[in-house]
């Protein structure tokens, strides 16, 4: 797989991604609508240990938006980066918007459609959950 270069809208900051990107889901709850002030947030994880930034820490700041979930924008323009998982430390949550190029790979679902934008209806033709599935360990695979 070739290395995925992302950055924020300013390119203040920039960061790589050196392995696999995992399942690619659209999420329409209301704190991803709200995050990216869109219908939805196209996502993915990747291993922390693919993961490193190549500039622009200095601007990096953080939000904690529930106990378990710490997300990182740019000071600057605002852009919105990656998510931490306190219970999860070895993944990164990407949002795709950021990224540079092809990831090689295509939303596979969308989840919790119960929240989604009274205004947007999705098209595409991939399931849609009202929540996270029941079996969630398919979200953290990555390959």
């Amino acid at each position: 797989m070739p290395e995925l270069k992302g950055e924020c809208l300013c390119g203040k900051i920039k960061f790589d991604i050196s392995g696999p990107i995992g399942t690619i889901v659209n999420c329409h709850c209301s704190m991803c609508r709200k995050w990216h002030g869109a219908a939805f947030r196209t996502r993915t994880l990747v291993r922390a240990s693919d993961f490193r930034w190549l500039s622009g820490g200095g601007l990096l700041s953080r939000y904690d938006s529930s106990p378990k979930v710490t997300k990182t924008f740019c000071k600057s323009c605002g852009s919105n980066l990656v998510s931490y998982y306190k219970d999860a430390l070895d993944v990164i949550g990407i949002p795709l918007g950021g990224i540079e190029g092809d990831v090689g790979k295509h939303p596979e679902l969308h989840i919790f459609a119960v929240d989604k934008a009274a205004w947007h209806e999705p098209s595409e033709d991939i399931p849609q959950h009202e929540q996270l599935p029941d079996e969630t360990s398919f979200l953290r695979k990555i390959e």
